[in-house]
């Protein structure tokens, strides 16, 4: 097993329509707007741009990602990513009722190399560190699909 490497799944329940949580997940630069562990996103151009992201722990983690996949029709966005993080990130939107659910997944290794010494003792808690990072993306997106 490679330990530097992780899969997460999230399922995020939302009130607002497919289109409308397309059109703010599509617009990453305002995700610091909403997700408190997404500390600063930069577009570099019309299809990358880095994030900086943080949760709970003091480290944070700097990627730059690539957009591979935009599909408002099938609902899924998605991008390639490298530097702290190398893999990829994506959003698969489908209506629920009313709403949406939003299914979020990752595949991923950690690069950064304090992290890749801990990978062993300390996978428990980067887990739980990524847990409560989504949690704070899924109540910040709820919020601010109620404001728009």
């Amino acid at each position: 097993m490679n330990w530097c490497r992780y899969r997460f799944r999230s399922i995020w329940d939302l009130t607002a329509r497919p289109a409308a949580v397309y059109a703010v997940l599509e617009r990453a630069e305002d995700y610091p707007c909403w997700w408190p562990q997404v500390r600063e996103v930069t577009q570099l151009d019309e299809l990358t741009g880095t994030a900086r992201f943080r949760s709970f722990l003091p480290y944070e983690l700097l990627v730059t990602a690539r957009a591979q996949r935009r599909d408002p029709a099938a609902g899924v966005l998605e991008v390639g990513m490298e530097g702290d993080l190398k893999g990829w990130a994506r959003w698969t939107l489908s209506a629920l009722g009313a709403g949406t659910r939003a299914l979020y997944e990752q595949e991923v290794e950690v690069c950064k190399p304090l992290m890749r010494r801990l990978a062993v003792p300390c996978r428990p808690v980067f887990r739980a560190n990524h847990a409560v990072m989504m949690r704070g993306g899924r109540r910040g997106l709820a919020a601010y699909l109620d404001g728009v």
